[in-house]
């Protein structure tokens, strides 16, 4: 399926810092433990490029990766799921529906209790919106 938000590649170099962009845009990684985190209490992970809803602060849990870690998005269409073969790897990528935008990976080593994924998205790629935000 085609992203339905298609800008040019100046557009995106535009309106994203360089980090973002080599992350979402050109499927790079972030370093760990490098984010700052969010900001507390309950909200929605929103698409740094987009602005698309993606995961709520109650699916994220500290998985000790070092990237923040969900254990399911907030719908099963907000994300698209590719399987990735680079770095001699055979990995499932995820990425934005609405934009394409490269979020992470996901793996199945996440809390069973709770379906047992470990949605792996670069802290970069995501903005926080607290409920009660508009």
């Amino acid at each position: 399926m085609a992203p339905k938000i298609q800008k040019s590649d100046a557009e995106w170099r535009e309106q994203l810092s360089d980090t973002a962009y080599r992350v979402t845009r050109q499927a790079a990684t972030e370093r760990p433990f490098s984010h700052p985190g969010f900001a507390p209490g309950p909200g929605t992970f929103l698409c740094t490029c987009c602005g698309e809803p993606l995961f709520t602060k109650d699916t994220k849990f500290d998985s000790g990766c070092g990237w923040p870690s969900f254990t399911a998005p907030l719908a099963g269409e907000a994300i698209e799921e590719h399987v990735d073969t680079s770095h001699g790897m055979r990995r499932t990528e995820v990425t934005c529906a609405s934009c394409g935008a490269h979020l992470g990976h996901v793996f199945p080593d996440g809390p069973p209790q709770a379906g047992g994924l470990r949605y792996c998205i670069n802290g970069v790629a995501l903005d926080f919106k607290k409920d009660g935000e508009s």
